[in-house]
């Protein structure tokens, strides 16, 4: 068994923007904005805990990312268009250890399902602060399009051997795995 520090190593990934790898950080250790944190530090009250969503349940960090109806499908569908299948752990560490370790150990695999990860909470924090701040609401398939697209110019930007396109990086995503 690993321990926490090593798994959540891979948060502080090189083709990640800094601020991300912060959030990811402080949702590991439980100290991200979340209604029911809030709540717990006197900041909002009991009534006001509710999922910006509008599913009608608390928001809480496990609730907003993995069971939430309307945000947590996008995990799903991102199994699903990178084709890999597995039962999502109720926590954020087991979660984004598994999907990290889906195309087994090699580093290179794990270190770009971390990436894939990182983009999906950026994506899903993004859309939560818009409906909360901004009372601005995306669809779970414009939320789908802005992973493809992040992950494509991310990888683009920050990776000199990255020559495949945008239909290739997606369509064949195994195609760049097996470059890796």
């Amino acid at each position: 068994m690993h321990n926490f520090d090593e798994m959540s190593a891979g948060i502080w990934h090189t083709n990640v923007s800094l601020k991300v790898s912060i959030c990811v950080w402080r949702l590991l250790r439980n100290r991200w904005p979340t209604k029911d944190n809030l709540f717990l530090h006197g900041i909002i009250s009991n009534n006001s805990q509710l999922c910006v969503s509008g599913c009608d349940n608390n928001e809480s960090t496990d609730h907003l990312l993995f069971h939430c109806p309307i945000f947590g499908i996008l995990w799903d569908l991102v199994k699903e268009l990178i084709g890999v299948y597995f039962v999502d752990p109720p926590h954020v560490l087991g979660h984004f250890t598994q999907f990290a370790y889906t195309t087994g150990g090699f580093k290179p695999h794990r270190s770009l399902m971390q990436l894939i990860w990182l983009f999906c909470f950026w994506v899903l924090l993004s859309e939560r602060n818009n409906r909360l701040f901004n009372n601005k609401v995306k669809s779970i398939v414009h939320m789908m399009d802005k992973v493809k697209v992040l992950s494509f110019w991310w990888m683009r930007a920050k990776s000199t051997s990255f020559s495949f396109g945008y239909r290739i990086w997606w369509h064949q995503f195994f195609v760049y795995l097996s470059f890796c």
